[in-house]
């Protein structure tokens, strides 16, 4: 019957249009589909056990995303994440992140910095165990960490979904020997901005990482 969406961990509290939709966009994020391949709603709604009304729905909105294509007499194709996409979510963060950062240090509480510290003790941890999954799962929790201590849901909204799509090129970006002792000093640098309530080196901290994030995947895409 394909998969199981009552199972989903998220049952309940989202649409069945919205599981669907995750669903899909991390497979084309993985690469299950690729650029150019045809989404047929039939096929998807029987590999699922849904109707095609949800699947059609969830395929809007991945068009509102720009993560597919509805093209006349084609249907719906993949574009997935390009690497002009890559290139342009890191310097869209490079500028917002730094905001971010600055609005974060004037707004963080206790709470919200011992959070931090113990996420940032997490990616140590699992950097000297060469787990690099876990190394960037922690990384993402990090920079979302500091995106809700903003208490802006609008810059929250934007700087989650670009960690999101970052995904798999942060994993790869992990990869390039030397770059997680680097991340792990750069996050550390970030972090005691924080402690210190400094908004202006957070500012500077923050924004140097992601630009140094940067470099590294355009090294990696010229490749």
């Amino acid at each position: 019957m394909g998969r199981d969406l009552l199972n989903d961990d998220q049952a309940g509290r989202l649409s069945l249009t919205s599981k669907i939709f995750n669903i899909l966009r991390d497979d084309i994020l993985n690469e299950k589909y690729k650029e150019g391949e045809k989404l047929i709603e039939a096929k998807l709604a029987e590999e699922l056990g849904v109707s095609r009304t949800p699947v059609r729905e969830a395929l809007k909105q991945l068009e509102l995303d720009g993560i597919v294509e509805n093209i006349p007499n084609r249907g719906v194709i993949v574009k997935g994440i390009t690497k002009q996409d890559i290139q342009d979510i890191f310097t869209i963060r490079i500028a917002i992140e730094g905001i971010a950062a600055s609005w974060a240090a004037e707004r963080i509480t206790d709470e919200e910095i011992q959070n931090l510290k113990e996420i940032f003790e997490l990616m140590e941890f699992y950097a000297y165990k060469n787990d690099l999954e876990k190394v960037a799962e922690f990384n993402t929790r990090f920079h979302e960490a500091i995106y809700r201590a903003t208490k802006s849901r609008y810059l929250e909204q934007v700087l989650r979904d670009f960690q999101y799509y970052m995904k798999k090129t942060r994993k790869k970006s992990l990869q390039v020997e030397g770059r997680v002792e680097h991340a792990l000093q750069e996050h550390r640098e970030v972090l005691e901005a924080f402690i210190a309530r400094d908004k202006e080196r957070a500012q500077k901290t923050l924004s140097e990482h992601v630009n140094n994030s940067k470099k590294n995947v355009e090294r990696l895409l010229s490749k």
